[in-house]
């Protein structure tokens, strides 16, 4: 049992390095009088978005960026509702926005993969030198754009930028306990970028050289793995340009969306997630993945164990007690800068959840051999 507490010492330490990290990096002053010179290609892959596509198109027009230089190309990936139709009426009162649709270069025959295809498909059309994506069931906000570009017009080096997402529109305790988990996921991943020992990003707001792209081969080597556009991208590109990866710490640079409704969409969407864990080349990750794994696991058997011994409660108490309050110290800093103080009265009901969702979600994404996104069945890869 002595053994047992290095757990919570590590868990400790590596969620004090996260909050240091985030404390460290600077937030991002936007250009206000710089007219963006950038030419821009929006890409977005989407299935079945027909409740979302025209809103997030039109956030999307509504940014405050040169007409000249934009182009937003949407790639309709086989889609069984009126998402084709609807991109179809916006861009012919809009032409900068362009349908593609993915049966006319891949047909039915891949078999994973789809996004992948999607966005690489749209990169090979695109005329503009930088490509940004994001995800069709995203608005963005009014400055996203200006404050996405204004970083590689600043910077010659950097060659790929991630920034905030979060969620909206919350109902009930699940959706708020998704917008905190997702605000610490922003902190973790600004805090690895940071420290140069962790790269994460979110497609949903992503930003790379199309050169760049080209240079790491695109998603070569991973196109069997249904999940991970967005991360295994940035580690390819980590990997060639050390120094070439960015997150923008701005609230000018947000993108929004909402949490998953129902326990259902929000379980199969987290085992999408964690089917490509294993798969990822930086290994700092997957440790981090492992330790938090295991810390959950912890409380959870120590909790059921404290109800045949008592003499695993003090234990149990203990190792909650790190959890929460590392947890809490870490959140609040988060939700300070999100301006969404209001998070926090639903944090110790969703530290419960957290602990029970890692637990089992970790385990889930290990065994599970397929799941079901987006009305298509798929097979996780586990390596």
């Amino acid at each position: 049992m002595i053994a047992l507490w290095l757990l919570p010492l590590a868990y400790a330490t590596l969620m004090s390095s996260y909050y240091l990290g985030w404390r460290s990096v600077p937030v991002w002053a936007t250009p206000t009088l710089k007219t963006p010179t950038m030419s821009v290609t929006v890409i977005i892959a989407a299935r079945n978005e027909a409740a979302y596509i025209v809103a997030c198109l039109q956030s999307i027009l509504d940014n405050r960026y040169p007409t000249h230089l934009l182009e937003i190309i949407v790639v309709n990936d086989h889609s069984e509702d009126q998402t084709a139709d609807l991109v179809l009426k916006f861009a012919i009162q809009y032409p900068r926005v362009r349908l593609v649709n993915l049966v006319d270069y891949m047909g039915d025959s891949l078999p994973q993969g789809h996004k992948k295809k999607s966005i690489s498909v749209a990169i090979q059309q695109a005329t503009s030198n930088l490509i940004v994506t994001t995800d069709a069931d995203c608005e963005v906000s009014k400055t996203w754009l200006p404050a996405l570009v204004s970083v590689f017009e600043a910077q010659e080096h950097i060659q790929l930028v991630t920034a905030p997402v979060q969620f909206y529109r919350e109902k009930n305790l699940l959706g708020r306990f998704q917008s905190l988990d997702f605000l610490g996921l922003m902190g973790i991943t600004a805090a690895g970028i940071y420290s140069g020992w962790q790269r994460m990003g979110n497609g949903a707001n992503l930003a790379y050289r199309k050169s760049v792209f080209t240079a790491v081969n695109g998603y070569e080597g991973n196109t069997h793995i249904t999940s991970g556009d967005d991360m295994f991208l940035i580690q390819k590109v980590a990997q060639v340009y050390p120094d070439g990866v960015f997150f923008l710490k701005t609230l000018d640079a947000l993108v929004f969306t909402e949490p998953k409704p129902d326990i259902g969409s929000f379980i199969s969407q987290r085992l999408r997630w964690g089917t490509k864990n294993a798969a990822l080349p930086e290994w700092p990750i997957r440790l981090a993945l492992i330790l938090v794994f295991l810390f959950c696991w912890a409380i959870l058997a120590l909790g059921i164990g404290s109800i045949f011994w008592v003499g695993y409660l003090p234990y149990f108490i203990g190792f909650c007690f790190s959890k929460m309050f590392f947890d809490y110290i870490f959140l609040r800093e988060m939700c300070l800068f999100f301006d969404r103080r209001d998070l926090l009265r639903s944090f110790f009901a969703s530290f419960w959840l957290h602990t029970t969702y890692i637990a089992l979600i970790g385990l889930g994404s290990l065994i599970w051999t397929r799941y079901t996104w987006k009305s298509r069945e798929e097979k996780a890869i586990h390596q």
